[in-house]
């Protein structure tokens, strides 16, 4: 008995039996199958499909015996994995000549808009509410000696992901800034201070370091690469002890679930660079580090490369909440710092039912600036005289002095005109003009306070970090370039700009410093590893506000294959931590040398 074979036709495939009607039940309880338009031109087949048609047909043939489609397209499936490359060839070339017709003769699709309507985030006051909740007394004592004294008062436990939504889509993350309410209104680290109470001052977070250092923290978290458990470091914070260990773990806990998580469900696992010295914790400017990383989570969702948001938008929430007022004359009683303590969960329902009453969001009048969210006065000197009272934050050194185990909370003092305040924040004669931050660095400029942040968003004093581990240099570009040429002219590599130069980086090496022979100026060849290779780019160091940028080129070879990325530096004043938001090009492993060195000709033209 024979078996008459079918031949899928160009609609079908290979691997299709009978078709159903259009209008026909899949499965029971099933959506119906949708009509095809009659009018639209099918897709071209892939090679497999013109290859399957060839070799069903001669198979029927020649195999009368057989049992029907489907032992002629198994019979098909394995002759095709055995075929060469060069064998399947003409059947390749057949199809591309098949979809170039294709798309020379069909119109394009306009893409529909996509708009997300729902925001998905790894921040989770909740979870670290509730962990807060469980701490002892001497765990508290801990959490306040390293600087973090004020989330102790967190009383918020989930997000408005409306508001947030609506926040980030008027996020500017070149200026560091709010488009609300028709104004634009500046980010500082100041900010973050006043709302979270976290030190806007202080050493810069380095994420990043020797590898080896941290072979023994990530074996402790159990970290892979996609990161270290968030329920496991729970699990340690359940337990009643309140040294090392508990600090470490909730230093990552509340990095990787309230200050700066990532897209991912877990803690990144670069965190543990700052478990190497925790006495030095309070140190740092954790203000800073909280603005640049939502700036930066902010900016990769923005160009779609990941879905979830990451970052502190718990701040964006309490920032818009304190600093827009949405009923009545405004409270000009002085504002309770930090913000975070004020807001609980009854508060923001409260909140969030006048928004609505007044048509949604951004109807309110900003008011950030008379609070001192960072803003100063709106109107400048000639409003004082009809301002009352205010509080001005006094901000105190976070340093763990026994004199200093409180909440280590933003003190203040009230002030009236003419007043001259003592402290961080310099005052003129004109208590509303400020020296500009960069004042250590040279630059001699006093402006008024609310055009401070502007200011220092394009000061050419603003300092830049020397890329080198275990190098703490800060300084201008200028002083940058002079300070590398002099401490470490041996741990770079020279080139001139507009001429091809050859370099090397080893198995262990994830950047290499390259300075200008013209100008002095320092790049960085920035080295990432992924699942099937590295990820390499090219960025400037310089202020993240500078507009410049240089054309450049880079090249790997591999027997007669190349591959070759062009694009333009970005700037960042000092090493990018990660790789952030701009091109890269990504190399195969198997173009490494057998020692696993990376050789690459990079090209950079001024």
């Amino acid at each position: 008995m024979t078996f008459k074979l079918k031949v899928p036709s160009e609609e079908e495939g290979p691997l299709m039996g009978k078709r159903k009607e259009p209008e026909q039940v899949e499965s029971e309880g099933s959506r119906k199958r949708k009509k095809k338009n009659p009018a639209s031109t099918p897709r071209p087949a892939c090679s497999w499909v013109h290859f399957s048609r060839e070799f069903i047909k001669e198979y029927s043939a020649s195999h009368p015996e057989s049992s029907g489609l489907k032992a002629a397209t198994k019979a098909a499936s394995d002759a095709w994995k055995l075929m060469s490359l060069e064998e399947k060839g003409k059947y390749t070339k057949r199809a591309r000549e098949v979809w170039d017709d294709y798309l020379s003769s069909t119109p394009a699709r306009e893409p529909k808009p996509r708009k997300q309507t729902k925001l998905v985030t790894r921040c989770s006051p909740g979870r670290l509410f509730n962990v807060l909740k469980s701490l002892t007394s001497e765990q508290k004592d801990a959490v306040k000696s390293m600087g973090f004294g004020s989330l102790l008062g967190l009383r918020c436990r989930t997000l408005r992901r409306s508001l947030c939504l609506w926040l980030l889509e008027r996020f500017n993350s070149v200026r560091h800034s709010l488009e609300i309410c028709g104004e634009r209104i500046p980010l500082s680290p100041w900010d973050v201070e006043l709302v979270m109470g976290l030190a806007s001052s202080g050493k810069d977070v380095v994420t990043s370091g020797p590898d080896e250092l941290i072979a023994e923290l990530r074996n402790k978290y159990n970290a892979t690469n996609r990161g270290i458990s968030v329920r496991l470091l729970e699990e340690r914070l359940a337990v009643p002890e309140a040294g090392e260990d508990f600090k470490r773990s909730f230093l990552l806990y509340i990095l990787g679930t309230l200050l700066c998580p990532t897209a991912r469900l877990d803690v990144s696992p670069s965190f543990l660079h700052l478990l190497t010295n925790m006495d030095v914790v309070h140190e740092y400017n954790w203000g800073k580090f909280l603005l640049d990383r939502l700036v930066r989570e902010v900016s990769r969702f923005r160009q779609g490369k990941q879905r979830a948001v990451g970052g502190c938008l718990l701040f964006l929430q309490l920032f818009y909440y304190e600093g827009v007022a949405v009923r009545g004359p405004f409270d000009t009683t002085p504002a309770v710092v930090p913000c975070l303590s004020l807001w609980g969960e009854e508060e923001i329902s409260e909140r969030e039912k006048q928004e609505k009453e007044l048509g949604g969001y951004g109807f309110g009048e900003v008011i950030c600036k008379e609070r001192c969210l960072g803003m100063g006065i709106s109107s400048g000197k000639a409003e004082v005289d009809r301002l009352p009272a205010r509080k001005v934050p006094i901000r105190v050194k976070h340093s763990p002095t026994p004199a200093q185990q409180g909440d280590q909370q933003i003190k203040a003092l009230t002030f009236k005109k003419g007043d001259v305040v003592p402290g961080e924040i310099e005052m003129a004669a004109d208590p509303l003009r400020a020296s500009c931050r960069n004042k250590e660095y040279g630059c001699v400029e006093t402006v008024d306070y609310v055009e401070r942040n502007g200011h220092e968003e394009t000061c050419t004093f603003a300092p830049c970090a020397c890329p080198l581990r275990d190098c703490n240099f800060v300084g201008t570009p200028e002083q940058l370039s002079e300070h590398f040429s002099s401490k470490h002219w041996d741990s770079g590599r020279r080139f001139r700009y507009n001429c091809p130069t050859s370099v090397s980086l080893g198995i262990d090496e994830t950047f290499l410093v390259l300075q200008a022979e013209e100008d002095g100026l320092l790049f960085l060849l920035n080295k990432g590893t992924e699942n099937i290779g590295h990820t390499v780019m090219i960025t400037c160091i310089g202020p993240s506000w500078s507009k410049e940028n240089f054309l450049y080129d880079v090249v790997s070879d591999h027997g007669t294959s190349s591959l070759k990325l062009k694009s333009h530096t970005q700037n960042f004043p000092g090493r990018a931590e990660g790789f952030p938001p701009v091109d890269f090009l990504l190399i195969p492993f198997a173009y490494l040398s057998s020692s696993g060195q990376l050789s690459l000709e990079i090209c950079i033209w001024n």
